[in-house]
């Protein structure tokens, strides 16, 4: 985890999180695409719930989690630490929105919670998160055989809420 990388996140959500919560999900589905991608291909679906939270859900192979000495799975650290390839990246891959791209920890700092549900073939974990900062260890879940990852959040009320332009008639 990179407490200062989340801390510079928090403070200034609107420079990293320009177009509030569509931004927030524009990075969570980026990060679909690229597990679908490394299979070919795959789909996601983007979920709005009743208490504010959004999840993205898709088929992927799921993130990349490996075992260490011990036996003790260990994933990839994409929700606590800066993604190198993206974050103040100069060339960063610009999200639908226009705007760059910079990773799943921007996600993860400017939630109120995030719950991180991991499916790969050999085994299936879950990891909860507040603003950034991880709450639980990986906990197994039953396997169903799928594969693919779920992203569930709430944006933090201090993420900003973008006013809808209209048209006025003058």
């Amino acid at each position: 985890m990179d407490a200062d990388h989340l801390a510079l996140i928090r403070s200034d959500p609107a420079a990293y999180a320009p177009g509030g919560i569509r931004h927030l999900i524009l990075e969570v589905v980026a990060y679909a695409a690229d597990e679908a991608e490394s299979q070919g291909g795959g789909s996601w679906t983007v979920t709005f719930h009743a208490d504010g939270s959004v999840s993205v859900a898709d088929d992927g192979r799921g993130t990349d989690t490996r075992f260490d000495a011990h036996g003790r799975p260990v994933k990839k650290p994409v929700m606590a630490t800066k993604d190198l390839r993206f974050f103040d990246h100069p060339e960063a891959q610009l999200l639908a929105d226009g705007h760059p791209r910079r990773g799943m920890s921007v996600v993860a700092a400017l939630s109120e919670w995030l719950v991180h549900t991991n499916r790969r073939a050999g085994g299936a974990w879950v990891q909860r998160y507040e603003h950034g900062v991880p709450t639980t260890g990986l906990t197994p879940i039953p396997d169903d055989g799928t594969t693919g990852t779920v992203v569930r959040f709430r944006p933090a009320e201090r993420v900003p809420v973008p006013i809808p332009a209209h048209d006025t008639m003058g």
